[in-house]
């Protein structure tokens, strides 16, 4: 495979964490959920074996960061065999407050759920430490982040050595500029769709601090002239802010990620 087609060189720090990581990152909701999602085509978990070739591909095009969280139905439980012998190899993030179960989404941010969400995913994901651990917002960014506890014990996690840094899956510009002033980093949403956090990643990169973006490819519903691609335009649009360290892209499918992987090499090699 040839190096211009993979991310192996072009591993970036987030912020000023230790972690260096790769521009893309692997989204796992659909190795563990197909209920409530927001794609635009339907889709089916796919198997063991399956997700094993995904998480080697990945691996061989460069990625090593992977997302998951326990909202994303069995991703984790799943995650965790599946990687056995391959901690040292990847960035795991993960994240805290929301819960999905019978087909619902509910949020507790208190400290002691925080605390047992946190131990649960190190058991489900057979590690002794989560590299980033976000909160998973339900909107209310501002209010989790004053009112719940939950920052404060990600930072005692932090001082334990249980998560290596921590920050927030935001909605809004006011949370993630309060979450970057406390803490490692935020995930934002940042697309040709939506770029209204602008000022989070600006902030992010005036202070050092990492930014990751979701829905970065706007769940595939972006619209273009005709003969564009949208891969390379949405990629084009993110890897323009020197603040961003990764971008998530959640697919299952090989040849969208031997696709998306060659488009962002290449656009970040435009842009050097």
């Amino acid at each position: 495979m040839h190096a211009l087609h993979t991310l192996h060189n072009l591993h970036r720090p987030l912020g000023s964490t230790e972690l260096l990581v790769s521009p893309l990152g692997l989204g796992t909701v659909k190795i563990g959920r197909d209920q409530g999602v927001k794609y635009p085509n339907g889709f089916s978990i796919p198997g063991d074996a399956a997700v094993i070739e995904l998480l080697a591909q990945a691996h061989d095009l460069g990625i090593n960061l992977i997302d998951t969280a326990p909202a994303y139905g069995t991703s984790e439980s799943r995650l965790g065999p599946l990687l056995r012998g391959q901690r040292q190899q990847w960035v795991i993030v993960s994240k805290v407050g929301e819960e999905f179960d019978g087909g619902q989404s509910h949020f507790d941010f208190s400290p002691a759920h925080t605390r047992f969400s946190v131990e649960r995913s190190l058991k489900r994901l057979e590690t002794d430490f989560i590299d980033l651990l976000l909160v998973h917002s339900d909107g209310n960014d501002v209010s989790i982040l004053q009112d719940s506890g939950v920052y404060e014990t990600l930072a005692e996690l932090k001082r334990e050595g249980k998560i290596r840094g921590f920050g927030l899956s935001g909605k809004t510009v006011e949370g993630g500029l309060l979450a970057l002033q406390q803490g490692d980093c935020a995930m934002v949403t940042y697309n040709l769709n939506e770029q209204g956090e602008l000022p989070v990643l600006d902030y992010a990169e005036q202070h050092g601090k990492g930014i990751l973006i979701k829905k970065a490819l706007a769940s595939g519903h972006a619209c273009l002239a005709p003969g564009e691609d949208p891969v390379r335009a949405s990629f084009e649009l993110i890897f323009a802010h020197p603040a961003v360290s990764c971008a998530i892209v959640g697919t299952i499918d090989a040849q969208h990620l031997a696709h998306n992987v060659a488009t962002a090499a290449a656009v970040i090699q435009d842009i050097a």
